[in-house]
């Protein structure tokens, strides 16, 4: 018995579940979209699909990996992947999951509703009715397609941005506000990392919906999933080309701060020197002794001379040494 021969009335279902969901349904083909799923919804994939117990508490887990689970029996897939979505408030790139099952007159999303490609393809296919005819008129796994490859293509703007924030630490890294570039080179080398931690699970996901055919998905998957594949192949290359020169931009902003902080030990260092011989003198004319030349007239000026003679002599020297 597959997932469609226990499929109850929609309508039947929903009522006695109370779930919240969108469904569009074209061409034989259903969409159901559910924002934020809980046990109601849940409970009710579970009786209107009979899906695998394990797959649905995988629904339910917070920290599930992506992946891709074949149910040839029931011809059904089970795919997880991640997708990065960007927090302009506190400046992060956050992860955001997305779950599919893939059967072959239905296909169920379950996302946190952050995706915005995602938000716009469904609002699209329900109130449109040519992107409904294009998108659902064509099988489920072009659908799945589609909705994959608008997902990866959402990334690339992602990566865009964090091109130009290293063109702007690459002038920015030469200059006096060493406080403000240190700061935005943490944030940009956080956020590829954090790109490269949710893009690269994916690769062997969509792999391996590539590399072999499914017939209830309708669709040539070498030549459909094979494009989502090197599109997800070229954010790898950028974010691995971003990585190379945000741990080059590091290693000069290290080596920057190295030699300004040399240079101002180098400058306290000659202060020292040159001040050394004028405390020497003071310290020796302050004590209370009968010192050599201490009741002369002119005292004070010989003493002040012979200060202001040793520290110029101590200069004389250290520009000798080419230490200054």
């Amino acid at each position: 018995m597959n997932a469609r021969s226990r499929t109850p009335a929609p309508t039947q279902a929903l009522a006695k579940a109370n779930v919240s969901h969108r469904q569009v349904a074209h061409a034989g083909l259903t969409w159901l979209d559910m924002i934020q799923p809980g046990i109601p919804e849940v409970s009710y994939l579970r009786e209107r699909f009979a899906f695998d117990a394990l797959t649905l508490e995988d629904v339910l887990s917070k920290i599930q990996r992506p992946k891709l689970d074949v149910y040839a029996e029931s011809e059904y897939l089970f795919i997880v992947l991640h997708f990065p979505v960007f927090d302009t408030r506190n400046r992060r790139t956050n992860s955001s999951e997305i779950d599919l099952f893939v059967g072959p007159d239905y296909l169920v999303t379950l996302h946190e509703g952050d995706l915005k490609p995602l938000r716009r393809m469904f609002a699209a296919v329900n109130s449109d009715e040519q992107a409904r005819e294009q998108l659902l008129g064509r099988g489920p796994g072009y659908l799945l397609y589609r909705i994959i490859d608008a997902l990866v293509r959402y990334c690339f703007p992602m990566l865009y941005r964090v091109d130009d924030q290293i063109a702007g630490l690459e002038t920015q890294i030469f200059g006096r506000n060493v406080r403000e570039t240190i700061q935005e080179l943490a944030l940009v080398r956080r956020d590829s990392i954090a790109l490269r931690q949710i893009i690269k699970p994916n690769l062997p996901v969509i792999r391996m919906l590539a590399a072999r055919e499914r017939a209830f998905l309708q669709l040539d998957a070498e030549i459909y999933f094979g494009d989502v594949a090197d599109g997800i192949r070229k954010l790898w290359d950028m974010l691995e080309e971003q990585k190379e020169v945000v741990d080059g931009l590091n290693t000069t902003s290290d080596s920057l701060i190295s030699q300004r902080i040399s240079e101002v030990l180098k400058i306290l260092t000659v202060i020292a020197l040159v001040l050394l011989p004028i405390m020497v003198v003071a310290g020796i004319y302050g004590m209370n002794l009968d010192l050599p030349f201490a009741q002369h007239p002119f005292a004070f000026g010989l003493i002040v001379l012979v200060m202001f003679g040793t520290a110029a002599g101590m200069v004389a020297y250290l520009r000798y040494k080419d230490w200054i």
